[in-house]
């Protein structure tokens, strides 16, 4: 499956980009006006081939939620127990991510890819193992946040012990991601948009920038819930020790994402390259999504033309990962939440953008001169 979703990713189509900037240089106001706006359509206008591209609606969020060995490492003060509480109260309704989904009209997705403990009762739909994410056909309700259970295992290893994962393990958690792509695509999502929770999943999201952008781990490693500082400096120090154990070759993607990845990173990399595959914008979260996006685009570099920058994060590794990609975010409000929040904050920047294409009229066609 793998291969053959990279083997489908292509560059942007270069005569749709030409299309939508001569149309743009047509339409009711002055040229470059929109500023990131119109650069934004022309590589939407690229991805799907088309111009205008289609709108990027209805929006489906599919958040991966996974749990990290090296929690055990002090990383975090959260208890692990969080990520699968998360979950109940994702599917309740009650998270941030659901009340901005409802503001945007999205449906949310929850993939249970590798949560250590027990999920909590509740409305749990599409029981499936690593093979196919769901017994029955997605339905994108905004009203009715679904769980996916397709645990590969419960929770990672300590990298800074032994490997987070086997390649057998990472792999199955980038098909899970590929298959949630098809699925929520096969709905008829029009755009997917990244979403995580994992108690701990910054560390591994630092150790995933590092190692593939060649920073320095102090500069890829954040405080993430909020640590203070002798804990954030045994943070870098946990990030530090395990890039040196294993030093990950950012040539073998896949060997990163085993060696110090999160089942929840190596699944959100998988939902991006499914997304890309089908010609389908897939809109960044924050520093869990952009270390995914990094793994995507080291199987694929084609995959960046479908990734589009929601926010930036502001975990420092986000920045460091946004700028190795050559992405720039839509928004920078300070956060770090994660859960797909930020994504969902930009969701209107990415339809404006295309709406301007479909529904802005000509100079010619509304009689207005031209300078």
């Amino acid at each position: 499956m793998l291969e053959t979703t990279i083997a489908a990713i292509r560059p942007a189509d270069e005569a749709a980009m030409a299309a939508a900037r001569e149309l743009h240089g047509r339409l009711t106001k002055p040229a470059g006006s929109l500023g990131a706006l119109e650069d934004l359509s022309v590589r939407l206008a690229g991805l799907a081939g088309a111009c205008p591209p289609p709108l990027p609606e209805p929006a489906a969020v599919a958040i991966f939620a996974g749990d990290h060995g090296v929690h055990a490492q002090g990383v975090s003060p959260w208890p692990q127990e969080v990520t699968g509480q998360m979950i109940g109260n994702f599917l309740a309704g009650g998270a941030v991510v659901n009340a901005f989904a409802r503001q945007a009209g999205a449906s949310v997705t929850v993939v249970d890819v590798g949560v250590a403990t027990p999920l909590p009762t509740g409305p749990i739909a599409d029981p499936a193992g690593p093979e196919p994410a769901g017994s029955e056909p997605a339905v994108l309700d905004p009203a009715v946040p679904r769980l996916v259970v397709a645990s590969v295992r419960r929770g990672t290893r300590d990298f800074t012990v032994t490997a987070a994962l086997t390649r057998d393990e990472a792999l199955a958690a980038v098909q899970t991601g590929i298959r949630i792509a098809d699925e929520l695509i096969d709905a008829g999502a029009g755009i997917l948009l990244t979403g995580d929770m994992g108690i701990g999943n910054t560390t591994p999201a630092a150790a995933l920038i590092a190692a593939f952008t060649g920073a320095d781990p102090l500069d890829a490693t954040g405080r993430g819930t909020g640590i203070d500082d002798p804990t954030y400096a045994h943070k870098v120090a946990v990030v530090r020790s395990a890039l040196a154990r294993h030093s990950p070759d950012p040539a073998d993607p896949l060997g990163v994402l085993a060696a110090v990845g999160g089942l929840e990173h190596a699944a959100l990399a998988g939902l991006i390259l499914g997304a890309a595959a089908r010609r389908t914008p897939v809109l960044l979260d924050g520093v869990i999504a952009v270390s995914a996006a990094l793994a995507a685009a080291a199987f694929a570099p084609a995959a960046v033309g479908a990734m589009v920058a929601g926010h930036r994060s502001a975990e420092p590794g986000a920045t460091v990962a946004l700028r190795h990609l050559g992405l720039d975010p839509l928004i920078d409000l300070g956060l770090r939440l994660g859960e797909g929040t930020g994504a969902l904050l930009a969701l209107p920047v990415v339809t404006g953008a295309v709406r301007v294409l479909h529904e802005v009229a000509t100079f010619d066609s509304a009689g207005v001169a031209e300078k």
